[in-house]
């Protein structure tokens, strides 16, 4: 039995909720009365409720976001029609902002903001069967120093198999309009030994997969370079993400950044846009030459993995400015662009454009625009399914050389939305795609319709899709008679070529 019960549904299993452990290690005295149970959005609901009621819980805590705010509507009837009497108290993003996205009535108290003190006092006076008059507790900002770190709460299931989110600091100094963390205008930085022990003590159970969720890890450099120094002291093979800002990368952090190995480094870029114009109209910082400066020097000098991110819609920016970013991006480096749709998130400033420029959202998770001034519904949709066809051909990696027989040397974002485009009106898909049954759309699109040598491609897509070993040769490039050439046999026939030169 648990008097108290922590719960959420995680996008996916390899998720976990630095939230809830949070609370979790907040609890204090009566944390020896909670238990964290957590779920994915992919489980039934009826069987989730059944596994959260045979805790015989007096309070049910959910933390509700972007990815589960339908589910947990629905999850909420569920639970209060099988057990009236279960308090439940909601926190997370999706109850800490007006407009609320969920009918909350459901609830009888919702914790807004930064939830570890209060949601520990609210526990105390449930607990103590003293029920609180007031029913929303409204965001306070805490010292960071004074809040308990969750990491001990991450089980040995947790470390084993699933991704540890860790975070140094909380807040941004950025104005962003479109983005949550603009609302905290405040850096607050965790104890500096009291972290770097926890992830010490993270490392020694087998730990190596961190993610970093600090919105500008860069921002403090001392910090940042202490962080960077902890896992090059350590022995690979491990995997770290930091989430940067585009624009500060002294030579301190240089010099740390050249000496991660292959595959243990990824760097979550915000570029939005490179529009200037656009970029001022949302309250965003935009040096570019900085920008252009530091991605270059990131492409060129380390071997960290880069995801660059854009996004599609932004007050002010047309289709052919988007163009742009993307092209240049492209020109700047080959890593992981992320293309994003505006979403209209409760408690941003971005609301503040809407009738200048005719923004218009849905009000369904994930809130994504529907359409404004210069881009109308059809070219939105489109653009969502560019943004899709994006990923499982570009930034999946699957296409590394046929990508670029789709684009050549012109515009890569005017030629893959021709390309997008067609694949629409060939298959009628935009979600899901079988590998093998992509890379023959992408096959017929270059042969027929681009007109290019057919042997050429299906060479070119054979190279690309065994190079990851196991795969078997699609079925199409079978039947067609391609022959595909092994790294073994690459190297007879080079050794053959010298000895005939030698000869």
């Amino acid at each position: 039995m648990s008097r108290i019960v922590l719960t959420t549904l995680n996008a996916r299993y390899s998720h976990t909720s630095i939230a809830l452990r949070y609370l979790y290690a907040n609890l204090h005295e009566i944390k020896l009365h909670a238990k964290i149970v957590d779920f994915t959005i992919k489980e039934d609901l009826n069987t989730i409720s059944e596994k959260l009621l045979e805790n015989n819980p007096e309070i049910i805590g959910i933390g509700v976001y972007i990815w589960n705010a339908s589910k947990i509507e629905q999850l909420l009837r569920i639970l209060k029609e099988k057990a009236p009497e279960v308090i439940i108290v909601l926190g997370g993003p999706e109850v800490s902002y007006t407009p609320f996205r969920i009918n909350i009535d459901s609830a009888d108290y919702i914790v807004q903001g930064e939830g570890e003190a209060t949601f520990y006092n609210l526990c105390k006076h449930l607990l103590n069967k003293e029920l609180p008059k007031e029913r929303i507790y409204k965001p306070m900002l805490l010292d960071a120093k004074n809040i308990l770190l969750p990491y001990d709460y991450y089980s040995d299931e947790d470390i084993a198999k699933r991704r540890i989110y860790v975070e140094a600091s909380r807040g941004c100094p950025f104005r962003c309009e479109f983005c949550l963390s603009s609302i905290d205008k405040s850096v607050r930085y965790f104890d500096e030994d009291k972290f770097l022990e926890a992830i010490e003590q993270l490392w020694s159970r087998g730990a190596r997969d961190f993610r970093f969720i600090d919105r500008t890890f860069n921002l403090n450099i001392s910090y940042a370079n202490k962080l960077l120094d902890f896992f090059l002291a350590k022995t690979p093979p491990y995997f770290v993400h930091f989430e940067v800002i585009p624009e500060a990368f002294p030579d301190s952090i240089r010099e740390r950044l050249m000496k991660f190995p292959p595959a243990s480094l990824q760097l979550e870029i915000g570029i939005q846009t490179l529009d200037k114009t656009v970029a001022k109209n949302i309250s965003r910082p935009l040096n570019f030459k900085k920008i252009v400066e530091n991605i270059a020097f990131l492409q060129k000098h380390t071997k960290a993995h880069l995801h660059l991110d854009l996004i599609v819609g932004l007050p002010g920016e047309s289709l052919e400015q988007f163009g742009r970013n993307l092209d240049m991006l492209i020109s700047l480096s080959d890593s992981e662009i992320q293309i994003g749709i505006l979403k209209k998130l409760s408690g941003t400033r971005i609301n503040r454009h809407d009738e200048e420029y005719k923004m218009v959202y849905s009000n369904i998770p994930p809130y994504d625009i529907i359409s404004n001034n210069l881009l109308d519904i059809e070219t939105i949709n489109e653009m969502k399914r560019f943004a899709r066809y994006w990923d499982l051909c570009y930034n999946s990696g699957n296409f590394t050389h046929t990508i670029k027989l789709i684009w050549g040397d012109k515009s890569v974002f005017e030629s893959f939305r021709e390309f997008s485009i067609w694949l629409y009106d060939y298959s009628g898909q935009s979600t899901v795609f079988y590998l093998d049954t992509l890379a023959e759309y992408i096959f017929t699109y270059l042969a027929s319709i681009k007109k290019i040598e057919s042997l050429e491609v299906a060479n070119l897509i054979a190279q690309d899709i065994m190079k990851i070993e196991g795969r078997v040769l699609p079925k199409f490039l079978r039947n067609a008679g391609v022959y595909y050439i092994t790294k073994k046999t690459l190297r007879q026939n080079a050794s053959l070529k010298r000895q005939q030169k030698h000869i």
